[in-house]
């Protein structure tokens, strides 16, 4: 598998571009910013682009695929919690989507945004804002921030340590260092555990 990344300085995020080795068949994970160099990243690859796979639908996430979709003929995956008023394909949690020569797991991951999707493709883990380097996403109130940690614990720190972490914003990383080194997660992990307890304990 092939992995491009290309960092948008609009919305600062990142936009992923992914292939298997055996195919040329491509897709996109979140289009925030469809620009030149996004363009010829795909071209100078021969890449034929056929897929958009959506984490969520923040705008700065989805606000170029608008532009994507005037160039490419692609089919757009997304949770049904989205609700795109644009046609599209629905993933549901614990699916497997076989696209590009690849084989997708999708995880719902709610919390930073109820649509909120995560895609393991190989020893790849596409996050969005649910998980990012040294932090997770932010959520609107303690429920969600609550929801989203429970969520974080039980979908993805089970997975195999050594996958590779892709995020929305920010570096790339790994789980085995966010699950040593992510400050929210030792913070607010701890907290959740603790009110666990006390529950329990009533």
């Amino acid at each position: 598998m092939t992995i491009f990344q290309h960092f948008s300085v609009v919305g600062f995020c990142n936009t992923y571009l992914v292939a298997s080795k055996q195919g040329r068949e491509a897709l996109l994970i979140d289009p925030g910013h469809v620009d030149l160099e996004l363009i010829n990243l795909i071209e100078s690859n021969h890449f034929k682009l056929t897929h958009v796979l959506l984490t969520h639908r923040h705008t700065a996430h989805i606000e170029g695929l608008g532009t994507l979709q005037k160039i490419y003929d692609v089919t757009v995956h997304a949770s049904a919690f989205s609700a795109y008023e644009f046609p599209y394909d629905i993933v549901q949690d614990k699916q497997l989507l076989n696209i590009c020569d690849l084989s997708i797991e999708i995880i719902h991951v709610p919390g930073h945004s109820l649509d909120s999707m995560v895609y393991k493709v190989d020893h790849a883990l596409f996050t969005g804002d649910t998980l990012l380097c040294g932090r997770i996403g932010s959520t609107p109130g303690y429920r969600e921030q609550a929801l989203l940690i429970h969520s974080i614990n039980q979908r993805l720190m089970t997975l195999d340590e050594n996958i590779l972490l892709f995020p929305g914003h920010g570096t790339a990383s790994k789980l085995r260092i966010e699950r040593m080194f992510n400050h929210d997660l030792l913070q607010l992990g701890t907290i959740e555990t603790e009110r666990e307890h006390w529950r329990d304990e009533e």
